[in-house]
């Protein structure tokens, strides 16, 4: 059975290195928001993942403009891409407006969203 998070944007990574997306959705796991609490693939923060010409870029938003960890959530999905790619990465800030329906089905639970 899969791991990978239902109503997640599907990564180009998809297509052209599939065997690749676990570990990436692993790695990512790791790589928590301190004031919510989950994770960045749990609210659906990544919205794109590719390789091309031996380096990856990873498409990242955050849930406001204004995040004050915006510059160290970002620096930690390189790092843990990076690892579970094993290209060098580097890490593209989306213009996508964080939303509610981006989080992974479930994960505002907690939150009492849903």
């Amino acid at each position: 059975m899969s791991n990978t998070p239902r109503n997640r944007p599907v990564w180009r990574l998809e297509s052209t290195h599939p065997h690749l997306v676990e570990p990436a959705i692993t790695a990512l796991s790791q790589v928590t928001d301190p004031e919510i609490g989950l994770n960045v693939i749990q609210l659906g923060l990544v919205r794109d993942i590719a390789i091309e010409d031996g380096a990856a870029v990873l498409t990242e938003i955050m849930t406001t403009p204004f995040c004050p960890y915006a510059p160290a959530l970002l620096e930690m999905s390189r790092q843990k891409a990076e690892e579970a790619l094993g290209v060098p990465t580097k890490v593209a800030y989306g213009t996508e407006a964080w939303d509610f329906s981006m989080m992974e089905e479930g994960a505002g639970d907690d939150w009492g969203l849903y």
